[in-house]
């Protein structure tokens, strides 16, 4: 058996952030997409706030005319924004929670209370042509409301398992990545696309590269900070090799082989 192919997604908000604190255009976020792109990113993730607080309109514009690797356009499930994403028709669409007031995205959607909400966001994307992605925690009930709702993909997020792995508590580790294992598992078993993201770094992605369910990791905070220090170039290189070393312990512990190892 062999391992789905892991792709990296690179999340460019905080190159937009650090050019707003300033403001003018420098640092160009979609510079930092190409650059990213060329170092091995296989897609490029961006997030339209409500507030505007990093992404702007105009950079998802550029980036939807230059990018030719698929774009993942962040979103709430809003009139608004959904109505910008089926005007610019982004390769997908992952729907996430949004609060004003909060520093980052924090937790999934509540895709099994805001049902009603989200079907008809998800169908109106899905009519445009727009792969649309929910941004969930995992949790195997989650996996059959996302199938029910009729979104192809789901991104499981990764933050209390990143948080449990700074903290060095080795028991909640090991919890949150059972539940991250589970999840992908069922969502798998019953026909979605696997992704995964939030607050992942070289240190914990290793792990979760490791479930073979997973076809995507989407990875922006990490990045871009240590941009500063490596290089972008350099920071994305060694992400990807991070996660290709944590699919290949996956293969040896599993039986899976890793994309091009056939048994």
């Amino acid at each position: 058996m062999t391992a789905l192919p892991l792709r990296l997604g690179v999340n460019i908000d905080h190159v937009a952030t650090v050019r707003n604190a300033r403001g003018g255009v420098h640092p160009d976020p979609i510079r930092a997409a190409h650059l990213a792109v060329l170092a091995g990113a296989d897609g490029i993730t961006a997030h339209l706030r409500e507030d505007r607080r990093h992404i702007r309109d105009q950079d998802m514009e550029r980036l939807k005319r230059q990018l030719f690797v698929p774009l993942n356009f962040e979103m709430a499930a809003t009139p608004e924004m959904v109505a910008l994403a089926t005007k610019l028709r982004p390769h997908a669409s992952c729907l996430v929670p949004e609060k004003r007031e909060e520093r980052t995205t924090e937790g999934g959607l509540d895709i099994i209370g805001g049902a009603a909400h989200l079907r008809p966001a998800i169908q109106e994307l899905k009519g445009a042509g727009i792969r649309v992605s929910l941004f969930v925690e995992p949790e195997t009930d989650v996996m059959d409301a996302a199938r029910d709702l009729g979104a192809p993909v789901v991104e499981l997020h990764t933050g209390t398992y990143c948080e449990a792995v700074l903290e060095g508590d080795t028991a909640q580790v090991a919890h949150e990545l059972e539940r991250l294992r589970k999840a992908a598992a069922h969502g798998a078993r019953i026909g979605l696309e696997i992704h995964a993201g939030h607050g992942l770094d070289l240190q914990s992605v290793r792990p979760v590269a490791a479930i073979p369910q997973i076809a995507e990791l989407n990875i922006g905070h990490f990045l871009i900070g240590e941009a500063i220090f490596l290089g972008l170039d350099e920071a994305v290189r060694g992400m990807r090799a991070a996660m290709d070393e944590g699919r290949r312990q996956a293969g040896a512990a599993t039986g899976f082989a890793a994309p091009g190892e056939g048994r």
